[in-house]
């Protein structure tokens, strides 16, 4: 390709193979996750998926490759040559490999996430040192992604095209005005590109504007592309107040998270444990799912069925979101995860409480068990910040001479569950009653192995390879519970069981975009204080957990938390919310709204239509109240995230 105006044409053909791969990705991503995507995915509607893709895909590329445009189409005559030429062309082809990588990559991700991944991935996982270890993993059981990568950098770099210029090119002044004009006049197609259009009108696109294209939150991750989340993602600011009430006031006639205590409550002196269950969706419990496959389905949970059935638990009971980081704040400090993980945000810095912080106003001693690195996660710091005066990590469980040390660590994560909880039984017999007490387990998490002593006894099965990792959990659970009951201390405590989000799933039901958020919460009192029973009248959601627990108790003391207590809730004031790939999801009575921040989106009356089918917006009468009361949520979250009001100071 000769000519003045062959470096805009050859850029421009580069430019469109770069699309290309991105859309070869898209389905890539489609197909290694077909299993969450294929319930109503006509060919139209996933035409108008690439479409929306499209424009993400080109603000993408427009980012990643700017420099490139940049340095091929610059007026300098002495640039023209094959050297120059070849230096641009590993530029595009190595920044367009990085793309390619994080998109298939992420494809995998999104199995645990269910959306695309961010810049707080890089904060996220700061403190791990086993990231190698897990890579390589991953490379030997998605082989097929790895050549596929392969093929598509091969690709950009088989169809990159070449400018052929030549230095002596006659009349000089006619280059200089075609690479002029050509630099000049692409700049405002990168600006429209970045931006995602040429109106004036038109604001810079971010995440949430991929839902415009999706019928479902889910469908967001696949119109987005990862280089384009990355990007986006970059020092945004999170929090900030919608305005959606004028006045607090006015907010607050929807809702409030401010608890006042009952004054008629009577405490009471119990130990409180808090077990949060790395990975423990509902799907894998028998005990939530007797009618699943026409009543033959008995789960991988046979004691945690059984002491369900002794528990308070409850038929709707919903993580707030789909990361480990996300659970911590929402089941310890009444927290949900809105955006992004409160850890990775700045008003992770503001002055902070939890069941742990709360209590001990009340005397109680206060302790956090997690078997990892010390600081693995972020957990320590924000275990400390909320309260817990006390941190058992993998340091002091090797410290302990009762352990097995080192020898117990899984090899990539942390002390197997197992030997981890009975150090955690032996340690809360030393805590001074009454005590609070938390663990965060790790052993039903990938790459899904178990204990080799265990490797005959726990199997693949059912499909998914976590299944085999929670039946070994949730043995160690039976045998923490068998070592905890010849204690003292046990009968005088109130034990919560939930996990921290749902992992792989095999039916349907668990698919949708609630189904990807039912987890267990579970109630347990040894001493029968607590009825058993199931409670199909509410819904649950983990920011309940620090409420209904301090009322229990009957704590004495006004307290933040965006969450509700159970004990008082009812069918028509009980409610629930998550964050799902740029929409908030808020349940109330037998109705389930989807709400973009704008408008609502869709309204489903999930105990009925629980694969959520049939969309009923603008057809319930319960729709615009449920939209004000999601707004005040919002707008108070929001306003206290920013303002650094999620303490109520005690005199």
């Amino acid at each position: 390709m000769r000519g003045p105006w062959a470096p805009l044409v050859a850029a421009a053909c580069n430019l469109l193979v770069a699309m290309t791969v991105y859309s070869v990705c898209r389905l890539i991503y489609l197909a290694e996750n077909w299993n969450y995507y294929r319930e109503g995915l006509t060919l139209s509607h996933w035409w108008a998926l690439m479409k929306g893709g499209m424009v993400f895909d080109a603000s993408a590329v427009m980012y990643t490759c700017a420099l490139y445009l940049v340095l091929v189409l610059l007026p300098l005559h002495v640039k023209e040559n094959a050297r120059y030429y070849r230096c641009c062309r590993w530029l595009f082809v190595v920044v367009n490999a990085i793309a390619v990588v994080m998109n298939l990559a992420d494809s995998v991700y999104f199995k645990y996430t269910s959306r695309r991944t961010t810049s707080t991935v890089f904060d996220e996982f700061g403190n791990e040192n086993n990231l190698g270890a897990i890579f390589g993993t991953e490379l030997l059981n998605h082989w097929y992604l790895v050549v596929a990568a392969v093929a598509l950098v091969a690709l950009l770099w088989w169809l990159h095209v070449m400018p052929r210029t030549t230095r002596h090119y006659r009349p000089r002044w006619l280059y200089y005005v075609a690479m002029g004009v050509s630099l000049v006049g692409t700049v405002p197609f990168v600006v429209a590109g970045m931006r995602g259009g040429f109106a004036h009108s038109v604001r810079p696109i971010t995440m949430s504007n991929a839902n415009q294209y999706a019928d479902r939150p889910i469908e967001a991750a696949l119109v987005l592309n990862t280089p384009f989340s990355m990007l986006r993602s970059i020092g945004k600011n999170v929090f900030a107040d919608p305005h959606y009430f004028s006045t607090e006031a006015e907010a607050m006639r929807y809702f409030t998270p401010v608890h006042e205590p009952d004054s008629a409550a009577v405490g009471t002196r119990k130990n409180v444990v808090v077990l949060i269950v790395e990975s423990f969706g509902k799907e894998y419990t028998g005990f939530f799912n007797q009618d699943l496959d026409d009543g033959h389905y008995s789960g991988y949970t046979p004691f945690l069925d059984s002491l369900a059935a002794c528990s308070l638990t409850f038929k709707y009971s919903y993580a707030n979101g789909r990361k480990s980081i996300d659970a911590m704040p929402s089941v310890l400090s009444g927290i949900p995860m809105i955006e992004e993980p409160f850890f990775l945000t700045p008003a992770s810095m503001n002055d902070l409480t939890g069941i742990a912080g709360e209590l001990a106003h009340d005397g109680y001693t206060t302790a956090f068990y997690h078997g990892a690195n010390n600081g693995s996660m972020g957990f320590e710091a924000f275990a400390r910040a909320t309260g817990f005066a006390r941190y058992y990590g993998r340091t002091e469980y090797n410290d302990d001479p009762t352990t097995g040390g080192d020898s117990d660590y899984d090899g990539t994560w942390a002390v197997w569950d197992e030997p981890f909880l009975q150090f955690m039984s032996r340690s809360l017999g030393t805590l001074h009653e009454p005590f609070m007490a938390s663990v965060f387990t790790a052993s039903s998490h990938h790459p899904y192995k178990v204990p080799d002593q265990y490797k005959d006894l726990y199997r693949d099965e059912g499909g998914q390879p976590i299944h085999k990792c929670v039946r070994y959990t949730d043995m160690a659970l039976r045998r923490f519970f068998a070592s905890a009951s010849r204690q003292p201390w046990y009968r005088n405590t109130i034990f919560v069981i939930t996990a921290d989000h749902t992992a792989l799933t095999s039916h349907d039901i668990y698919k949708t975009d609630l189904g990807l958020y039912s987890v267990p919460i579970i109630f347990y009192a040894p001493d029968g204080s607590l009825p058993a029973r199931v409670r199909d009248d509410v819904i649950a959601q983990q920011a309940d957990i620090m409420p209904t627990l301090l009322s229990m108790l009957g704590y004495r003391r006004p307290f933040i938390a965006f969450g509700k207590d159970l004990t008082r809730a009812t069918t028509t004031t009980s409610w629930a919310m998550n964050f799902n790939n740029g929409i908030y999801q808020y349940l109330r009575g037998d109705w389930m709204m989807q709400f973009d921040g704008q408008r609502v989106s869709a309204m489903y009356r999930f105990k009925d239509d629980p694969l959520l089918r049939q969309n009923l917006a603008g057809k319930s009468a319960v729709q615009d109240t449920m939209e004000l009361e999601l707004k005040s949520i919002i707008q108070q979250y929001m306003v206290r995230m920013t303002t650094n009001r999620l303490v109520i100071n005690h005199p």
